[in-house]
């Protein structure tokens, strides 16, 4: 049967902005840390026939008829994700990194309760508790920062912990190089009675790969994107292991924070799990890391400040020195094709929109370059040069 009696093309201006786009991916040096290019199964399924139903509700459990597919798809990719990080559930339905982290919120908290989450300036993110995100709205948000090394303070964290006394803890970053120590947390999360919510958004896919420790055995609820390292569809997903959190995270989900599941992200999501569990995908996430501290050795050899002094991930946090980070940022576009964004660095002397520092990170040109150490050799001494020309 045909399915289209329309027979509509493409609108011509999206057409061409299609290809402009296509274009500026192949052409452009992609080293935005939270940006990765998904496989072309991945990206197959997210442009399939699975958007064209509605699936609101959970596998068996459905409002509407017609989805005895989509309860094996869902079902699939829980399991799959399950597998991958070692979690005994899994929702698949949050659209995106805010929205799992939203949904968690609304399972565990009520307006007004206090909250403790890393600040965004120490490189934290908007959803942990910023005034400009509804976690600092309608939450009583407290942060914790970092040392004069950029580093975490377990010990000053665990002061804060004691001061606020929150009833959630968060742990997890935006613009942190670093290995998060989840066990620290967990300690500090159990002294003064706090759930522990770890949002590994940006770690996940190193995780899977086994380069980064995996927070799903210490966190009460561990939420991650599923785009960035992990090179999935362009969403969110919750891990827990307590079987007691199931309802209260299930329908905080839907219908708490939102609607009707985004089924063919979801088979995006499925496929970028299955990837994740190779072992092409572990030497992937293992040239990640070892592209990003290549790129450290050069920066140091050119005497750039690096934030912390190195990486644990894929994320490299650099000082701009008499340059904006803003000017750097612009420069490497314009001039080289080299795609960073300007970030703001601990105790910033700049505003936002300046900045005094980049972030970069490693996992999108690894997907296309694998382990070309000379080729990101030469990209760091590029970065290096604009910021000290």
């Amino acid at each position: 049967m045909e399915r289209d009696r329309f027979k509509i093309t493409m609108d011509k201006f999206l057409k061409d902005l299609l290809k402009k786009e296509e274009s500026r991916q192949y052409s452009y040096h992609n080293f935005i840390a939270s940006e990765n290019f998904a496989s072309d199964e991945v990206l197959k399924l997210c442009g399939s026939s699975f958007a064209n139903k509605y699936a609101e509700g959970y596998p068996g459990k459905r409002y509407y008829n017609g989805c005895s597919t989509y309860d094996e798809l869902e079902d699939y990719a829980i399991n799959a994700a399950r597998k991958l990080f070692q979690s005994r559930f899994a929702n698949v339905q949050p659209h995106s990194g805010a929205n799992a982290n939203l949904a968690v919120f609304k399972a565990f908290l009520k307006p007004g309760d206090t909250v403790l989450g890393m600040d965004l300036s120490a490189g934290g993110h908007l959803s942990h508790g910023s005034k400009a995100n509804v976690s600092g709205k309608w939450f009583d948000a407290h942060f914790y920062g970092v040392d004069e090394s950029g580093l975490l303070d377990y010990d000053q964290i665990r002061a804060q912990a004691n001061k606020v006394k929150p009833k959630m803890i968060i742990a997890g970053a935006s613009a942190y190089p670093r290995q998060i120590h989840w066990l620290r947390f967990r300690q500090i999360a159990d002294e003064v009675g706090a759930l522990l919510l770890c949002d590994m958004s940006h770690y996940s896919g190193l995780i899977a790969a086994k380069q980064y420790i995996n927070p799903v055995p210490f966190a009460d609820v561990v939420t991650s994107t599923t785009h960035k390292t992990l090179r999935s569809a362009r969403g969110g997903i919750i891990l827990w292991n307590i079987e007691e959190y199931s309802k209260r995270i299930n329908s905080a989900v839907f219908p708490g924070t939102q609607g009707g599941p985004l089924m063919n992200m979801i088979a995006g999501k499925a496929q970028g799990f299955i990837e994740a569990g190779t072992e092409e995908f572990r030497e992937y996430g293992r040239n990640v890391y070892l592209n990003a501290r290549e790129m450290v050795t050069v920066f140091k050899e050119f005497d750039i400040k690096v934030v912390t002094g190195g990486t644990d991930s894929h994320i490299i946090l650099l000082e701009t020195g008499e340059k904006s980070g803003r000017e750097v940022a612009d420069t490497l576009e314009s001039d080289h094709n080299i795609i960073v964004n300007k970030n703001s660095i601990p105790n910033d002397r700049r505003s936002v929109v300046e900045t005094s520092g980049i972030r970069l990170g490693t996992a999108a040109m690894t997907t296309v370059q694998g382990g070309n150490l000379p080729y990101f050799r030469t990209i760091a001494s590029i970065i290096s040069e604009t910021i000290l020309a």
